[in-house]
């Protein structure tokens, strides 16, 4: 296996189990702390970490992707989900932390375009891929 694929999917494992373990922890454990608005939101940015873990697994098992194109993807996707799903956790839980976090709001549509990039980018690499 290519170095750069061992790191994508190894990467794609970590996010899918904190995506797990956070959605679990949502439900169970910050349910009677949040309100259904915070859970939602923090909902939100567990799905995305998800979907983005299935991504980065699509992108490692792709042959038409070369090296430097699935290490551009995979910087793109989780600098991404940092952005957005982590900014989204930590705002979702603001009200029982003692840290305001409410700085990082627009942070969160910064990780969003980063996700969207790395979905373009994508859409224009197996456009323009010739058989």
């Amino acid at each position: 296996m290519i170095q750069i694929e061992r790191k994508i999917f190894v990467t794609a494992t970590l996010l899918g189990l904190v995506g797990i373990i956070l959605g679990a922890f949502a439900a169970h454990g910050l349910h009677s702390v949040l309100t259904d608005s915070a859970l939602e939101s923090f909902q939100t940015g567990v799905r995305y970490q998800i979907y983005h873990a299935f991504f980065l697994f699509f992108i490692g098992l792709n042959s038409y992707l070369s090296f430097a194109q699935k290490k551009y993807i995979l910087g793109l996707t989780l600098t991404g989900i940092i952005l957005f799903s982590v900014s989204i956790y930590l705002l979702a839980t603001n009200p029982i932390t003692s840290i305001d976090f409410s700085f990082l709001g627009p942070i969160t549509p910064l990780g969003g375009l980063l996700l969207i990039s790395a979905w373009g980018f994508l859409f224009y690499l197996l456009l323009r891929h010739k058989n």
